[in-house]
């Protein structure tokens, strides 16, 4: 008997779960972060997330197993770290919407945090994946809080057009995945 693959449908290879959304432009961040760190570009890194267990299942010695745990505080953004004796600080996002960013995907703690980062002179911005236009923007703290304010009392989102217009469109490589360094040099170092 022989057994054939399983074709696959537009909706099983496009199906992904609210749990793993985020992880592919993770970790070309992550990627791209450890190509600064080795050679000695910029020190940037994913922050980790504080968390408090609360119980933990011992099976055996070697095989402890966390069962419950929560996060002690909101976490902040995603990424913290040192440029050119600056400080950075980002949030990356992923959508799968075509013409959108919604606002609901960013929470307000976030967008606090970031407009702090940059009211002390530190460099916040938020790098947004659209996913099924295979397209990224950086685009600086300032307008995402703009955005976010205006998403209060109007719009609960931020545009494509809105991201053509005042961000900055990333393009993918192989060695340095996601080269989000060269739009802040750009940006903020001219």
């Amino acid at each position: 008997m022989v057994k054939y693959p399983i074709k696959k449908t537009q909706t099983n290879q496009t199906r992904t779960s609210v749990a793993n959304r985020g992880m592919d432009l993770e970790e070309a961040i992550n990627q791209t972060n450890q190509f600064y760190i080795d050679n000695d570009v910029a020190y940037i890194y994913k922050k980790p997330i504080p968390i408090q267990v609360v119980k933990v299942d011992y099976e055996r010695r070697s095989a402890a197993k966390i069962s419950e745990a929560y996060y002690k505080v909101p976490s902040t953004t995603d990424y913290n770290g040192l440029y050119k004796g600056r400080y950075i600080d980002f949030e990356a996002k992923e959508t799968r919407t075509k013409t959108s960013f919604p606002l609901k995907n960013i929470h307000p703690h976030q967008v606090i945090h970031l407009h702090n980062v940059i009211r002390h002179g530190g460099i916040g911005f938020v790098i947004v994946h659209f996913t099924l236009l295979g397209r990224s923007f950086l685009l600086d703290a300032s307008y995402l809080v703009d955005f976010y304010e205006r998403g209060k009392t109007g719009r609960k989102s931020i545009e494509l057009s809105e991201f053509e217009t005042y961000g900055h469109e990333l393009k993918e490589a192989y060695v340095k995945r996601l080269d989000y360094l060269s739009i802040v040099d750009q940006v903020y170092f001219k």
